[in-house]
């Protein structure tokens, strides 16, 4: 994660740290997102899922974040080839 930043929120941050555990990374965003998970797939084919400051309920979107990481067809050991 860039920055050693933490979420806010203990859900969320959990969430976030299972994605790293996966092999994504986190990037810290600019705009209304709190930050970006990206996949270990590094093109332009990736995944990239957003991670929210301010959910309206925390709890639904650290499951989302994790649903999300776990669904990710391109699997925590892929150097980028498809």
């Amino acid at each position: 994660m860039s920055g050693g930043s933490r979420h806010p929120h203990k859900e969320i941050e959990a969430a976030v740290r299972y994605a790293e555990a996966k092999g994504w990374t986190c990037e810290m965003s600019d705009g209304h997102a709190w930050g970006h998970l990206l996949c270990p797939h590094r093109n332009r084919d990736g995944c990239m899922v957003g991670v929210w400051s301010t959910p309206r309920n925390r709890e639904a979107h650290a499951r989302g974040l994790v649903r999300d990481v776990d669904r990710c067809p391109h699997g925590e050991n892929n150097d980028g080839d498809v």
